[in-house]
């Protein structure tokens, strides 16, 4: 299923993942890594396919009631360290402010492609960033040893987020 819209309809709590980022940039493939290896695993999860911008969320995360983005990221922790930040209430809050978001590395941000969601009234009800710490971007393929340690438990929180949803049916 992947690459295609949210499916509606039948009442079942609909919970996607998708990993952002470029598996030919060493650690920045850890994004579709880990969201394949989720969607292997979870029960009733859409895997909507690696990503290579944010912008690509528009028209497949609609509708969703929980969406969990994998990404790598570059926040100064050691590599391999695993953080989680739920984006709606955050998101939401900051562009009350001014309309602003912090820097990407993609094209556009996700604050922004989360803005024009609300915009246009598609936004999913939850989203979840789960950032991995990675060490080197270089081009070429394979992960860095650091990162590559925390496939496994980023793959562990990811499953944990939608267990969660799902228990509540």
């Amino acid at each position: 299923m992947s690459g295609r819209p949210v499916p509606s309809g039948n009442g079942a709590p609909i919970a996607v993942v998708a990993g952002l980022g470029n598996e030919f940039r060493h650690d920045d493939g850890i994004g579709p890594l880990v969201a394949a290896r989720v969607a292997d695993q979870a029960r009733a999860v859409l895997d909507i396919g690696p990503l290579a911008e944010p912008l690509d969320l528009l028209g497949r995360w609609d509708g969703a009631d929980l969406v969990v983005l994998i990404d790598a990221v570059r926040s100064g922790a050691a590599p391999g360290t695993i953080g989680l930040v739920d984006l709606e209430a955050q998101l939401r809050n900051a562009l009350d402010r001014d309309g602003s978001s912090t820097a990407s590395t993609h094209g556009i941000s996700l604050a922004r492609v989360f803005r024009l969601a609300l915009a246009v009234g598609t936004a999913p009800a939850r989203v979840v960033v789960v950032g991995i710490e990675g060490v080197d971007f270089a081009h070429g393929t394979g992960l860095s040893p650091a990162v590559a340690g925390a496939v496994p438990h980023a793959v562990d929180h990811v499953i944990e987020l939608f267990e969660g949803l799902l228990a509540c049916v």
